[in-house]
């Protein structure tokens, strides 16, 4: 029998990108403006296509393989992977049903896998043990007043979805297939495309941090969750259900949560470091405060690296400085820390960029390509190859594959926080922010900006 990760594994080997240079996107706004239930969920869940690439995903199978990662022994659950298949194949939706009751519970009462590393390592939950649990890190401000501030934000904000466009057209597919179709890519593959399901939860933040300011609480954005948003994926999904059931912060981002280790809060990290510009205590716990909302542990320690790196490019430009030292407000034995360090370690003995990369890619190979453990180390890849330029960044970007909007819009709002967006990068995306939030479809980027630094202040 095969384990959730390998079968996720083969279904990404073997997935050919779409080209969009000959494709029409498929996002659709309408479908995240309502959530899908029953049947229609059902199918969803045991088929879909990424908005954007078009890369398939089965998201039970990807459920299962994501506790396992989280520590859990799933041989139950995976046992039945193959079956469910073949029923949503053969449209025995009426089995289908009955087996992903079977699955779900499957999950729900499996087993801790104590052979699994990650018991070794410590996670903290709560904020102040969070806290006694970073490194060597700084309370105040590095510096009192960053020079340029507005401009800053508004090229961070430029940069940030620049590289979501630059990522949406090959999202979940692997470094091999992305090359394949598309070879060597340096540009946008098709006209930038700002709509995606990443930057809304950062508007979302904003909202509340407009009303509330530093006051703001978990519970404060978990409800602004359910007032603005209708349907989230992984992660966002199971924190919305939560959240209608009543399950307020920070058990709406743990309870029953498979998914709580993945990319979701570390995708959104950046407004909190745009929040605190050279202010990196500030960012990780605006992060920390925004992350638990939806993920747990290793997945808030994500929010926080990015909110962190995302802070210290107000102060400091040295890429590869500012990675370790991003590092020191993560929870020092944590899995996460360990991860980062890891692929840091990598890239620093490394000078063959392509062997960096294979090794990277070797050592995360049974994590979704949606986990925040691939796609951090490939920010740390990108980054640190990169060279402090964007265009390189982002190439080395589709080099790693996983979830290239997401790397690329940390990626890109870092890069151009410290120099600015090249033209390459800013001139086709104009003024235009599109989202499928109600009342925020089309929103200019410039005045985004300017909020932002309002509110930094």
């Amino acid at each position: 029998m095969k384990k959730a990760w390998q079968l996720e594994r083969e279904l990404r080997d073997s997935a050919i990108p779409l080209d969009r240079r000959l494709h029409q996107s498929n996002w659709s706004v309408e479908e995240y403006q309502k959530a899908p239930a029953g049947d229609d969920l059902l199918r969803l869940f045991w088929s879909s296509n990424v908005p954007g690439s078009g890369a398939p995903e089965i998201p039970y199978q990807s459920m299962v393989q994501a506790l396992g990662n989280k520590g859990f022994n799933v041989t139950a659950a995976e046992i039945l992977i193959p079956q469910g298949i073949e029923f949503f194949k053969q449209e025995k939706i009426d089995d289908l049903r009955v087996l992903t009751v079977r699955l779900l519970a499957a999950l729900n009462e499996a087993p801790m896998d104590t052979e699994n590393p990650i018991h070794t390592f410590q996670h903290p939950g709560d904020w102040e043990s969070t806290v006694q649990a970073m490194g060597k890190i700084k309370m105040e401000k590095i510096i009192a007043k960053v020079p340029d501030l507005g401009e800053k934000i508004y090229q961070g904000w430029i940069g940030q979805l620049a590289g979501g466009s630059f990522g949406t057209a090959i999202e979940g597919y692997t470094s091999t297939q992305i090359a394949k179709v598309y070879g060597e890519i340096r540009s946008y593959i098709t006209h930038p495309e700002t709509t995606n399901d990443d930057v809304v939860y950062e508007l979302i933040f904003l909202d509340v941090f407009k009303r509330l300011g530093r006051t703001l609480t978990s519970v404060d954005i978990g409800l602004e969750w359910v007032h603005q948003i209708q349907f989230g994926w992984s992660a966002e999904w199971v924190a919305l259900r939560n959240l209608n059931n009543g399950i307020l912060p920070p058990q709406s981002g743990s309870f029953q949560n498979p998914y709580s280790h993945w990319i979701g809060a570390q995708m959104r990290g950046m407004i909190c470091g745009m929040l605190a510009p050279a202010w990196p205590f500030e960012a990780a716990r605006l992060a920390h405060l925004d992350g638990v909302v939806s993920h747990d542990s290793n997945g808030v320690y994500g929010e926080i690296y990015a909110a962190v790196l995302t802070s210290l490019a107000f102060a400091k430009n040295d890429i590869r400085k500012l990675l370790w030292e991003a590092l020191e407000y993560v929870p020092q034995k944590s899995q996460y820390h360990a991860v980062v360090k890891e692929s840091l370690e990598i890239c620093a003995s490394h000078e063959d960029i392509t062997l960096a990369r294979e090794r990277l890619e070797k050592r995360f190979e049974q994590y979704n390509w949606i986990h925040a453990y691939p796609n951090i180390a490939a920010v740390v890849f990108a980054l640190w190859f990169g060279n402090g330029d964007m265009t390189e960044s982002f190439s080395l970007l589709a080099k790693a594959g996983y979830d290239v909007d997401c790397n690329g819009g940390l990626v890109g709002n870092v890069l151009g926080i410290i120099s600015g967006v090249p033209a390459q990068w800013s001139k086709p995306i104009g003024d235009l922010l599109e989202t499928y939030i109600k009342g925020k479809e089309k929103l200019s980027i410039r005045v985004l900006a300017d909020r932002t630094a309002r509110l930094s202040i």
